[in-house]
């Protein structure tokens, strides 16, 4: 049969094995919340690089009406150039 103060020593090892899984969990539940810090960052990143990327693809297919404009125009030209006979 086990005496109080031996059942005192088995309560005192069990509340240091809490303590340390306390321990670990709030230095775990630290670096999670930094590592989500972290990643709401980067996903901002993500969605300003986003649209940057879609102001520039909405520029380029401008660029590339206008060239086909040009294209038309200069085309045109030639051929009246052409019918001149020069």
């Amino acid at each position: 049969m086990t005496t109080e103060l031996e059942r005192i020593k088995i309560l005192e090892g069990k509340i240091t094995q809490v303590v340390d899984i306390v321990k670990k969990l709030s230095a775990e539940n630290d670096r999670l919340k930094e590592q989500n810090k972290e990643l709401r960052a980067e996903k901002r990143e993500a969605e300003e690089a986003a649209r940057k990327a879609g102001r520039l693809d909405e520029a380029l297919k401008r660029q590339e009406e206008e060239r086909a404009a040009l294209r038309e125009k200069i085309e045109a030209l030639i051929k009246q150039v052409d019918q001149l006979g020069l």
